[in-house]
């Protein structure tokens, strides 16, 4: 490839498509990566445009937002290219180049995608063929950030961006482009004042309760489980002992030379910052208080372990330390230390390895400093555990809120290699899918819908997000209402007391 020639409007220039000129030409380095402008319309309603400006002065934001307005470009010489990137909707094709272009639910118009984000969903984003029609990449953006017209843009952007370069490096034809059912959108100004109200909403809740507060249901059972079924059916689900001062999540059961327990997230309200803890159990349910088995400066979270060799490791979720890191179990279930790095210069999040094919695959969500943690997924593989790794021809493999991050270890099961994962398009950890890997080597990785659930009368709160099982330990996550203050904060202790064992109530007493 010798030329790919970005088309922009000159009166509506924005930093996401200067960004992506640098992607571009960081990925091609060989190529010229040239900009054009064109002289369409600023198209954005003044409406919108006020929002964005109210927004900058109510966000105080640390970094550029990626919808802000840059000065147009140098407008490149009108020369032959191999790929033309139309972000204008309407530029003329040119013989001999192949031309992409994004739609927002299926419009070339980003003003679709707000629309959505006013009638409060994200917008389904494609890359269009435009001379076969054909979809060359397509995604499903996730929202985990304030609700801000500015940072959901962000999301918007960042990954369209992202589908952008997969087309052109990897494309994925889908003869049907995907849409929406049109919506009439809120205005700017009630989609501000519903903003504001949920703002205060919100702001009400978190200074009475903790938002989310994660707890950890468990539950011994020797028939099929959750992610056999899909369903949480079959024997009660126990919650483990709650804690005035931080949320449990991320269970991780294990059973290691003779010794059975759960290592999970550990959030301290205090610090805001997570550590690993373990909990022993018996063959009654726990024993005795969870310890503190791993922490470090950044927080740490998703305690996932493989054994290997006879060696039991760990690959904790710490995408502030920009790695993913192995630690070494010394001597459990208290002593671990590092001894590889097995992804470096990365924000990744819940890596999560497993055996397959003669090698060994580690699936994980990632992001570039936008958007959310919940939709990118990364695939890496390796000859060993300890590396060295390399991406997936593919990776990042796919861009969809609902099929992409891990909830738990991918099983082998006689209806395949199953793959739990977060539901995350109504909300972060909303639900748990199963889905089953149909093919993956170094070329090609494809997955199917197995299963869907969600809290209910076996579990209940707004959440569910791991699952995790290990001999008959079956262990589950979710988040519930819990005040911060007393006497109320009693009587939701109180309320989970009545549903745990007589070994984890005397835990909690003696916390």
């Amino acid at each position: 490839m010798k030329r790919i020639l970005i088309v922009v409007s000159a009166a509506r220039f924005m930093r996401w498509q200067q960004r992506l000129r640098d992607r571009l030409a960081k990925r091609w380095p060989e190529a010229e990566v040239a900009f054009r402008c064109d002289a369409e319309p600023d198209d954005q309603p003044s409406a919108v445009t006020q929002l964005l400006n109210l927004e900058r002065l109510l966000i105080k934001r640390a970094r550029p937002a990626l919808c802000d307005r840059l000065a147009p470009p140098i407008s490149a010489a009108d020369a032959a290219a191999d790929v033309i990137v139309d972000l204008t909707g309407g530029a003329d094709m040119k013989s001999g180049a192949r031309m992409l272009r994004p739609l927002y639910d299926g419009h070339r118009a980003d003003q679709a995608a707000i629309n959505a984000i006013f009638s409060g969903v994200a917008p389904i984003l494609a890359i269009q063929d435009v001379a076969t029609g054909d979809i060359a990449a397509q995604g499903l953006p996730s929202f985990e950030c304030e609700p801000a017209l500015t940072l959901y843009l962000d999301a918007v952007y960042s990954r369209v961006a992202l589908l952008i370069e997969q087309a052109i490096a990897v494309p994925r034809p889908s003869a049907t482009p995907p849409a929406r059912a049109t919506r009439s959108a809120p205005t700017p100004g009630a989609y501000l004042a519903k903003r504001l109200a949920f703002a205060a909403t919100r702001a009400m809740y978190r200074l009475c309760c903790h938002s989310p507060h994660w707890r950890i249901g468990w539950r011994f059972n020797d028939g099929p489980g959750a992610l056999e079924t899909g369903s949480l059916a079959g024997p009660a689900w126990n919650a483990l002992y709650d804690c005035d001062m931080g949320f449990a999540a991320d269970p991780f059961p294990v059973q290691w030379r003779g010794r059975m327990g759960v290592f999970f997230e550990s959030m301290d309200y205090r610090s805001g910052r997570g550590a690993i803890r373990f909990q022993a159990f018996g063959a009654e349910g726990p024993i005795g208080h969870a310890l503190t088995a791993l922490a470090e400066p950044w927080h740490l979270s998703y305690p996932f372990l493989i054994e290997d060799a006879g060696v039991l490791y760990m690959a904790p979720e710490a995408s502030a330390s920009q790695a993913i890191t192995l630690y070494r179990c010394v001597e459990f279930p208290l002593r671990w230390e590092p001894v590889a790095k097995l992804v470096d210069n990365v924000e990744a999040a819940d890596a999560t390895i497993f055996r397959h094919g003669g090698r060994y695959w580690m699936t994980s969500v990632v992001r570039d400093g936008y958007g959310g943690y919940s939709d990118t997924l990364a695939i890496h593989h390796a000859a060993t555990l300890l590396g060295p790794w390399e991406p997936h021809r593919l990776s990042p493999v796919l861009v969809d809120s609902r099929f992409a991050r891990p909830a738990g270890a991918v099983v082998p099961t006689p209806r395949g290699l199953f793959r739990p994962v977060q539901d995350c398009e109504k909300g972060y950890g909303k639900a748990i899918a199963i889905m089953r890997i149909d093919a993956l080597d170094a070329e090609n990785f494809r997955q199917s819908f197995v299963s869907r659930m969600t809290p209910g009368a076996r579990w209940t709160g707004g959440r569910l997000h791991t699952l995790n099982r290990c001999g008959g330990l079956e262990c589950i996550d979710g988040a519930i209402l819990a005040p911060k203050y007393l006497p109320f904060r009693r009587l939701a202790q109180h309320r989970i007391d009545s549903r745990i064992s007589t070994a984890e109530r005397l835990a909690v007493q003696a916390l």
